[in-house]
């Protein structure tokens, strides 16, 4: 960082996939690769699956033109300090900071990101249960993100292919502002341990890296997956993740809202909990789940200087 003073700072997750948050409204803080690696490094720094920087759009390169739709901009950054485009689970937890600093209050907002912008319905906070201490708080109340469309291969299929050990599967690629290849297969543990990239080919098909969903059925409309985040390895969620997995499930099911002219809802378990994704006549989508907060202090500038 550019300047060794405090920093205040925030920790927060969306379904167990967890960020280190910087309030940073003016752009003050330079933030080098290295820098997002020491603070979400879960031994030396504070830890998390990748960090939210906080800037008005008008301050940020990034976000200024769209400013004039959405005042804040998330900068967000993978924990091996590679910069990303977007972070589903991330934009909620980034809606719940806004919410809970003041900054906007409950209903629609927007926040402009490396993908565009994404609309944001932050719920009202249900109210405390009659006789409950005043100091309990309420349950958080869940945030809907309209993430946009998907984007598939034409003809759906791309001859990808998705390799761990001595097992492969033909994969899905779906863009949802970043890229994903989702595989389905028979039992989730064939994803190995995902502590490296799962094999993609043909070489050279996401020259950026690839995230990797690992899917299997759990009922009707109902699918559970592991994922490798590229920059992250596994993490517990994956909000773009779990919107990729809905649209390759609905489309293996013959289901296309677009064509049907009726929307599909599917629950998606993620190993620290639950996402419902619904995909709407008009090809938007969108992902409801939790997002909290959990602690907040101050980074001490000794720590900048630290080897």
């Amino acid at each position: 960082m550019s300047t060794p003073h405090h920093v205040p700072f925030l920790k927060g997750h969306g379904t167990e996939n967890d960020f280190v948050i910087l309030p940073d409204a003016d752009a003050d803080l330079s933030l080098t690769a290295a820098d997002v690696q020491r603070l979400c490094d879960r031994r030396v720094g504070v830890g998390a699956d990748g960090l939210l920087r906080v800037v008005r759009s008008a301050a940020h390169p990034e976000g200024r033109a769209m400013a004039t739709e959405a005042e804040w901009f998330m900068d967000y950054r993978n924990s091996d300090g590679s910069v990303a485009e977007m972070c589903g689970n991330g934009v909620r937890v980034f809606a719940r900071y806004l919410h809970r600093a003041g900054l906007v209050t409950p209903g629609d907002l927007a926040v402009a990101t490396r993908a565009g912008l994404r609309r944001v319905h932050l719920a009202e906070a249900a109210p405390a249960s009659p006789g409950s201490p005043a100091a309990e708080p309420a349950e958080s109340p869940q945030i809907t993100v309209t993430m946009g469309r998907a984007g598939l291969p034409d003809g759906g299929d791309d001859g990808v292919t998705v390799t761990v050990g001595d097992r492969d599967w033909p994969a899905l690629h779906v863009d949802m502002g970043n890229p994903h290849a989702v595989v389905f297969v028979d039992d989730l543990a064939h994803a190995g341990r995902l502590l490296d990239a799962p094999l993609v080919t043909p070489a050279g098909t996401y020259p950026a890296g690839v995230n990797v969903e690992f899917v299997v059925d759990r009922g009707p409309r109902h699918v559970a997956l592991r994922v490798h985040e590229r920059g992250s390895g596994e993490t517990r969620s994956c909000g773009t993740g779990a919107c990729a997995v809905m649209i390759a499930a609905a489309r293996r099911d013959g289901a296309d809202p677009a064509t049907d002219g009726v929307p599909v809802t599917y629950t998606v378990d993620v190993p620290g909990g639950r996402l419902l994704i619904t995909e709407r006549t008009d090809g938007q989508i969108e992902m409801t789940g939790p997002a909290v907060i959990v602690a907040e202090g101050v980074l001490d500038p000794a720590w900048f200087a630290a080897t």
